[in-house]
């Protein structure tokens, strides 16, 4: 059902959805042709509220951690609430307010290089900088005496570690009602499809494990410039995105595949120029202060081995049965996951080229960011969120969007378990479940990839399309581009 209102029409999701319809039963049952509106509960503004819920709630996950300001090595993974953001507070640095590409000697004796992107190691030091100011600018000389590990346990520090965390999660909510508000507005017409970002229980979990919610939130952004025809934006948030984490590349390759199906060359270029100067101009500070340190990104994923939640530890660990022992060096990781994801890409621009009717951005993304992460040497648990922005858009059906969520959320417990001892069989050995969870969030990836490609084969089955506006309440706002 589509319900004008004013001079716009939204798809009511209990009318357009069964599982939002079956759940409406609770309260009434689907919204009738007759019912009215509220004066100021917009799908907006409803969205951003649950959007704040959930990201208060995912706080509240992670209390237990809080409290004991993530020094119990046991409760991080009992309770499920490890964060990387307190312990690279004090292992990169931040504690002493360093440059994270600082090529001072003194500093990288002390202090391994940040081997995340430009884009995060600058958010961790502009919130590192906001910690001290809260915490009323310590004196940071005797911190540059003291050993490193014996500063981490200092209280006054313990304290920044707690403000940090503070810091980053009310940035990350900012964050993800940004992104809420950026994907409501992709298809004017849905903007309930982004109810299925603000209240993802992957959100919930995972948001306040590491940085990924500035990516996450640059990808909606390209997302959004893209539907309102804006190339070179959408490049400029690609390239942004590319340089706080690597995966917002691909939608490159998702423009392009559009671009050649429309003959729109010229916003395909607008597109990779935006990107390319966004890129260049976000890397510019780390490289011009410490050149080599801003390679640590670069050598640190090259020289990565089969790591946690890949299909490459897997396998690893079950041949150490029949051959020990036995490892995946990481240049075969490197070439076979390459080879695999250009096979992959090829795949994907196959079908966008040669399916019915032009592909949207979000299920070619999705598809392209799907295949990296199959294939990936690492897979931690926050990386759900990568996909999740292009999911809630490419195949907007609740149904299965939480058979994929829950492969992630069984997932998410089995590597914290995992990593805290609890799987191993008594008798020792490895952890069998732990190869189950791995496989079957394989597995529920792979399901909502099938049924995003069989949107594509059979446009008819695709939500977005499905749902037609009539002409009579149609403007131009309304129109989605793809």
């Amino acid at each position: 059902m589509v319900r004008p209102v004013g001079d716009r029409a939204w798809v009511d999701p209990t009318a357009d959805d069964p599982v939002v319809a079956a759940l409406s039963e609770g309260v009434g049952g689907p919204i009738g042709s007759r019912a009215g509106r509220h004066p100021w509960w917009t799908p907006i503004r409803v969205l951003l509220a649950l959007t704040a819920l959930c990201l208060a709630l995912g706080m509240v996950q992670k209390g237990n951690c809080y409290q004991d300001t993530w020094q119990d090595g046991t409760a991080r993974y009992t309770h499920m609430c490890y964060s990387d953001l307190p312990y690279l507070y004090t292992g990169r640095g931040f504690a002493e307010l360093n440059w994270p590409y600082s090529d001072d000697q003194q500093v990288r004796d002390r202090f391994s290089v940040m081997e995340y992107p430009v884009g995060i190691a600058y958010w961790a030091w502009g919130t590192a900088w906001v910690t001290h100011w809260l915490n009323g600018s310590p004196d940071l000389g005797p911190r540059y005496a003291a050993p490193t590990d014996e500063v981490a346990g200092w209280p006054k520090v313990q304290r920044e570690m707690r403000i940090f965390a503070i810091v980053n999660a009310l940035g990350f909510a900012v964050l993800a009602l940004l992104s809420t508000w950026l994907l409501a507005g992709v298809t004017p017409r849905r903007p309930w499809d982004a109810a299925a970002f603000a209240l993802s229980p992957a959100l919930l979990l995972t948001g306040l494990v590491n940085w990924d919610l500035i990516a996450v939130a640059l990808v909606a952004g390209a997302l959004w410039a893209w539907s309102r025809d804006r190339p070179l934006l959408t490049g400029v948030l690609i390239g942004l995105g590319t340089a706080t984490k690597l995966y917002p590349l691909f939608l490159l390759g998702g423009v392009l595949v559009i671009c050649l199906r429309q003959r729109r060359f010229r916003a395909f270029g607008l597109a990779v120029v935006g990107a390319v100067a966004a890129w260049l101009v976000a890397n510019l500070p780390a490289l011009l202060t410490g050149p080599s340190e801003w390679k640590v990104f670069w050598s640190f994923n090259s020289d990565r081995g089969a790591d946690l939640g890949s299909i490459w530890l897997v396998v690893q660990q079950a041949m150490d049965k029949t051959t020990d022992p036995f490892t995946f060096e990481p240049h075969t990781i490197n070439v076979v996951s390459w080879l695999f994801f250009g096979l992959w890409c090829l795949g994907v621009a196959a079908l966008g080229l040669t399916s019915p009717a032009n592909p949207r951005l979000a299920q070619l993304g999705f598809l392209l960011v799907a295949g990296f992460l199959l294939i990936n040497k690492v897979y931690s648990p926050q990386y759900v969120l990568w996909l999740l922005p292009l999911a809630v858009l490419a195949r907007p059906r609740w149904r299965d969007l939480l058979i994929w969520q829950a492969g992630e959320v069984l997932y998410f417990a089995a590597v914290w378990w995992y990593l805290g001892g609890f799987l191993a069989p008594a008798g020792g050995g490895d952890a069998g479940f732990y190869w189950a969870a791995t496989l079957l969030r394989m597995a529920a990836e792979l399901y909502l990839v099938a049924m995003v490609v069989r949107d594509l084969w059979d446009p008819r089955r695709d939500p977005v399309r499905s749902s037609s506006v009539p002409q009579s309440t149609t403007t131009r706002s309304n129109v989605v581009a793809v």
